[in-house]
């Protein structure tokens, strides 16, 4: 009874001290949006934006045990974010990822590659196709 008593207010301590966290955090607006993954990760390149290239960023992501399923491109395209948005990209182009390789230290890990790109400020598709035109 006592223990039960004391679990209980310990979850009110700790719902209490993390809820200002929780409702703190704001949902991050992407600049373009690839809407099958849900990130700004493309398997292609952008031709309307004008970007400057950040670098190459991989990702691998691997398999809990060999009977789990083999990872999804929601999944892998997240990883490759996470890495992108750390280098202060705005998206991730040319994505490419292989099979799933089972090594003496994985039950499978798929490697995952990609271009983090910065769009340059102020510039619209309009002005990067005048910029392009010969005159």
């Amino acid at each position: 009874m006592i223990m039960n008593k004391l679990s209980a207010l310990l979850a009110v301590a700790l719902l209490a001290t993390t809820a200002p966290a929780i409702a703190e955090k704001a949902e991050r607006t992407f600049v373009v949006v690839n809407e099958a993954v849900g990130v700004p990760v493309f398997p292609n390149d952008i031709t309307d934006r004008p970007y400057e290239v950040i670098g190459e960023v991989k990702a691998g992501v691997r398999k809990a045990t060999i009977f789990s399923s083999e990872a999804s491109q929601e999944k892998i395209y997240r990883e490759l974010w996470e890495r992108a948005d750390k280098l202060g990209a705005d998206a991730v182009i040319n994505a490419k990822y292989g099979d799933s390789r089972v090594t003496a230290m994985s039950w499978g890990k798929t490697n995952a590659t990609g271009t983090a790109v910065k769009f340059k400020a102020g510039a619209t598709a309009a002005t990067a196709m005048s910029e392009t035109t010969p005159k």
